[in-house]
């Protein structure tokens, strides 16, 4: 449940108004007066304009997209809750796909690209959170790092599909969570070699 739905209703009724008028004040201060608020509080409620404005909208889909996923993860190993989790995502998200192209757009300037790789690592960090990952070690960095690539791939790939529920850009993320497994089982198996060479060196001694 949201602390503050009436921010909430606001974000809602932006989204709408985004692909007419793009991040702006003034799709803010539209969207604002479409549910009877009044426009000339939208510099109060995000005082720092575009990049405020995106970086709720992406909170609050992170945060639906966890609620929704609590009650569909049982029975299922952590790679199948990953996969799952996004197919919650691009669904919830279906009817924001302009919204999100123009957010990609902002995100692409240079000046933003702090600020863009945050509200990345925060989506990143829910599905992980998601999934019942509870690692506290390097891997979680890397793990996160590896799945920024994959979402963000997959969601390039899926503002471009027009595939009947997403059809292609499932098909799209399969095959890059399959190559992220065999690249994670050949570390595992370089690994295991690595330390039975340890192993078997321990007794020797140049010159010996």
């Amino acid at each position: 449940m949201s602390a503050d739905p009436q921010r909430d209703a606001v974000i809602d009724s932006l989204v709408l108004q985004v692909p007419f008028d793009g991040w702006t004040i003034k799709a803010l201060r539209q969207a604002m007066l479409a549910i009877g608020e009044h426009p000339d509080d939208a510099k109060l409620l995000f005082p720092n304009g575009s990049a405020e404005m995106i970086e709720a909208y992406c909170a609050l889909a992170d945060e639906r997209m966890a609620e929704a996923a609590r009650g569909e993860l049982a029975g299922l190993r952590v790679p199948e809750r990953i996969r799952a989790i996004i197919v919650i995502r691009l669904a919830q998200s279906r009817a924001d796909k302009e919204a999100i192209r123009r957010a990609l757009a902002w995100a692409a300037i240079p000046f933003n690209a702090s600020r863009a790789a945050r509200i990345t690592a925060a989506t990143v960090d829910t599905i992980w959170h998601a999934a019942g990952d509870t690692s506290a070690d390097f891997s979680w960095y890397t793990k996160r790092g590896i799945l920024a690539g994959v979402y963000s791939a997959t969601l390039l790939y899926w503002l471009r599909d027009t595939s009947e529920d997403d059809q292609a850009s499932l098909a799209f993320l399969d095959r890059r969570l399959a190559d992220v497994a065999k690249i994670g089982g050949l570390r595992k198996r370089l690994a295991a070699r690595f330390n039975g060479w340890k192993e078997r060196s321990k007794g020797f001694a140049p010159g010996a």
